[in-house]
């Protein structure tokens, strides 16, 4: 059930991938859903709900940017989405995968060359890791972390001038950019693009933010800070 949506999800998002990464995305979408019956990574285990809302949603963000040869950090990849998808439907990106959950990142560190996918694995807070790699990858990506007026101060750094933040956002995609022209302006970001994939019924938008000028070293702040006062 998993490959039968996930080729027919392919077909109507214009993607296609070769059948050893469609084999290796439902085998990490089983391996998900395995893992979850001894630790909390998704409250999606139906295996055509995997493909959709998991593998599907995650590959729709290689239609908003050219990742071959490029850097790309998801930032708050829980269960590893939509990170290892992307390392799995592009082996020629370098994908690094952070989270501060160290269990979740253990079993990621484990179950992904199992899989033959590459990614590093960095078990990390999003402010904190950002002061060894500031402003050194082409694209910062995050789904299901936070508000977007939170996001962009927790992805902007990461991302050097010309790369694009990639924020993954559901039906309130809009509502949440219309609160963000501060954050915006002042982490040197410009709007770009919403795309939107509608996917089983239900809008899924990848909101792409172009990094035009480098953030300020006086972000991101604490996490409480960020918190309690949005950009």
């Amino acid at each position: 059930m998993m490959r039968q949506t996930l080729d027919a999800g392919l077909a109507q998002l214009g993607l296609s991938l070769p059948e050893a990464a469609r084999e290796t995305l439902c085998a990490f979408g089983e391996a998900v859903v395995k893992q979850n019956e001894v630790m909390n990574l998704t409250a999606i285990t139906q295996p055509d709900q995997v493909a959709k809302l998991h593998l599907l949603d995650s590959l729709t963000v290689l239609s908003c940017a050219e990742l071959p040869g490029k850097r790309l950090i998801d930032v708050g990849c829980g269960g590893g989405f939509p990170g290892v998808p992307l390392a799995i439907a592009c082996p020629e990106a370098s994908i690094t995968l952070l989270d501060s959950l160290g269990k979740r990142m253990k079993w990621l560190e484990e179950i992904l060359p199992t899989l033959g996918i590459s990614a590093e694995c960095v078990t990390a807070r999003a402010e904190e890791a950002v002061a060894q790699r500031r402003e050194s990858y082409d694209y910062a990506t995050s789904r299901a972390v936070a508000r977007l007026n939170i996001l962009l101060e927790l992805t902007a750094p990461y991302v050097k001038v010309g790369g694009a933040v990639l924020a993954m956002k559901g039906a309130a995609a809009r509502q949440e950019l219309a609160e963000c022209g501060g954050a915006i302006r002042k982490l040197g970001l410009q709007l770009e693009a919403v795309r939107e994939f509608p996917i089983d019924g239900a809008s899924h938008a990848v909101i792409v933010l172009r990094k035009i000028a480098p953030t300020p070293r006086q972000y991101p702040r604490r996490y409480a800070k960020i918190k309690q006062s949005p950009l």
